[in-house]
């Protein structure tokens, strides 16, 4: 005979409990979202190339040449790795806000796809690694030509993309949450000036992070793209590596992990009540 408190647990409706239950049905999620992309696959990657190439071209050979080497690396590599990072981030941040959005509330594809069997957790599951794998295609594609120019390790590179891909996962499922209280596009903005600009601007993208002061440091580490940058930047500028940066992964880690079960709870919530 099964107790009142056991039946309530397995009688309590889906956006009442707070961990998710996705499936592999999350495959299907990605792969929709991988066939609609490749119709629009040119405009997608010059969106996501052509702004961090400027970056990299008028920052590193512009404020290369008059500041040399920081960090005992030429300029326009230390930023080179720099900028790998960051447009992973926006990548990855703008897919999870914009498009995930547009499926969600304006076109309908995710009622279509509850219609389906299939879970919100599962659509959640799908729509982060989606982010996470476009994230991957972007810094695929400025890390090539960074080693076209000699700037970055092309085996450094090619070792990076999957932990690019993984700590992607972080900045979407970030980037989910927001998009699950979002009632329109504005309110995007907010996020990016708030979360995303702080980042980019204070997570070693431009300079060391030693430049600021202690406070700001310990900020800056609090959020994943320093940690992101403390373990890809080495690896593809031919640095040295130990088994600190492994520990710099907890941080994304964790963010992905808590990120996740509660975008997932918001989007039940939103979705099914």
């Amino acid at each position: 005979m099964i107790s009142e408190s056991n039946r309530s647990v397995h009688t309590a409706a889906p956006h009442e409990r707070w961990l998710p239950r996705p499936s592999l049905r999350f495959v299907a999620v990605w792969r929709r979202n991988l066939r609609v992309w490749r119709k629009l696959m040119v405009p997608s990657l010059i969106g996501h190339f052509g702004e961090p190439i400027l970056y990299l071209l008028a920052f590193g050979y512009g404020l290369g040449a008059l500041i040399g080497e920081v960090s005992e690396l030429p300029y326009i590599v230390f930023i080179a790795s720099g900028i790998l990072c960051s447009s992973a981030m926006f990548a990855a941040s703008f897919e999870g806000l914009y498009s995930a959005f547009t499926r969600m509330h304006v076109q309908q594809t995710w009622a279509a796809m509850l219609a389906a069997p299939l879970e919100v957790d599962d659509i959640v599951l799908g729509e982060a690694i989606w982010a996470a794998s476009k994230a991957l295609i972007s810094a695929a594609a400025i890390g090539c030509v960074a080693v076209v120019l000699g700037l970055l390790s092309p085996w450094g590179v090619l070792l990076a993309l999957p932990l690019i891909w993984l700590i992607c996962l972080a900045f979407a499922c970030m980037a989910l949450i927001v998009t699950a209280v979002s009632p329109s596009y504005d309110f995007f903005l907010y996020y990016f000036t708030l979360i995303l600009t702080p980042m980019l601007l204070l997570s070693g993208v431009f300079f060391p992070l030693e430049q600021l002061p202690s406070l700001v440091v310990s900020l800056a580490y609090l959020l994943p793209l320093a940690h992101m940058i403390e373990i890809i930047r080495p690896l593809v500028t031919g640095g040295a590596l130990h088994v600190g940066l492994l520990l710099h992964l907890l941080v994304p880690i964790a963010y992905t992990a808590v990120a996740f079960c509660i975008a997932s709870w918001l989007f039940r919530r939103r979705l099914l009540r």
